[in-house]
């Protein structure tokens, strides 16, 4: 059985450890595995050794980025034999380094979180945004916490996906609590007439168009996609939509967003098209409910994209 590593990064005080002992509130983490937790820098939060060893975790301190070796992991693996590890890996040390180390038999890394202060981040990308971007690079998620209420969300988020197009990006207010993303934080413009959905935004797009399909009922809509054609459709309508990761590599689904044209007869199943419509809310006996119904004003063919699965983030 693999051991699943789960690392931590950012700069010291950006929240990692507070991160850790929430993940450890969730019944579904804290469910009793064995777990190694490695901290490679002590802030001003400080993890309760004796009540982790409760929860059947235990601490390894290092202070050198020297210590952190292969031959160190594997004798906490020997040591240990732990079933999870958890790495709150040090703010100023390269990405890197954790990333072309060497693991044990069976480690696998799982996840990289990075946590960001918002009071600081500004000071880090005018001052030390290489040093911010390494963590960004890596990271599978990202959490701005300490935010105000108006943050600027697209800013960051555009700051993340410009070394990172594939990382969760998430803001937390300052008590902790989710900020959700408004249509204005979207990465593509709403204002423009098409509003022009790059391949690899289509997961967002489609997640907020199928939750809040009253904020684009009236307007256009450009995207490549490909096609799904099935008779309980109806007459002269298809999908056009894209295959995207819904959970891991081992569940890849068809997401889609139902159109009606006749020129439906010209479209074979899987084509790669280019599709402009507009986008009216109607009942779809697909969708269970009301949503998105396309009405195209141009399908022109198109090449299948670079990256041909998209991903929620």
């Amino acid at each position: 059985m693999e051991t699943f590593v789960f690392a931590f990064t950012g700069f010291l005080e950006s929240g990692k450890t507070n991160f850790i002992k929430e993940t450890y509130r969730d019944p579904n983490f804290a469910n009793g595995e064995k777990t190694l937790l490695i901290l490679c820098e002590e802030g001003e939060e400080e993890f309760d050794t004796k009540e982790m060893e409760k929860l059947n975790t235990y601490i390894v301190k290092i202070e050198e980025q020297e210590e952190l070796t292969p031959e160190f992991l594997k004798k906490c693996n020997s040591e240990y034999k732990p079933k999870r590890v958890l790495i709150e890996y040090n703010g100023m040390w390269q990405m890197d380094y954790l990333m072309e180390m060497p693991l044990p038999r069976k480690w696998m890394l799982a996840q990289i979180i990075t946590t960001v202060d918002m009071n600081t981040c500004q000071m880090y990308i005018n001052n030390m945004k290489g040093m911010l971007t390494d963590k960004f690079m890596y990271a599978d998620l990202v959490v701005f916490n300490r935010c105000d209420l108006d943050v600027d969300k697209g800013f960051y988020r555009r700051t993340v996906k410009a070394v990172n197009r594939q990382a969760e990006v998430v803001f937390e207010d300052k008590e902790g609590n989710m900020i959700p993303m408004g249509i204005e934080d979207m990465p593509y413009d709403v204002t423009k007439d098409p509003i022009v959905i790059e391949d690899e935004d289509f997961g967002i797009f489609y997640l907020d168009v199928m939750e809040n399909v009253d904020n684009y009922t009236g307007k256009q809509v450009r995207f490549r996609g490909t096609v799904y054609k099935d008779k309980k459709l109806g007459k002269h309508m298809f999908a056009a939509g894209r295959f995207a990761m819904t959970c891991c590599a081992d569940d890849i689904a068809y997401i889609g967003l139902v159109c009606k044209s006749e020129m439906e007869d010209k479209l074979a199943l899987r084509d790669w098209i280019m599709v402009t419509a507009r986008i009216e809310k109607e009942m779809v006996k697909q969708y269970r409910g009301e949503g998105p119904v396309l009405y195209p004003t141009e399908i022109t063919p198109a090449d299948p994209p670079k990256e041909d699965i998209v991903y929620f983030n």
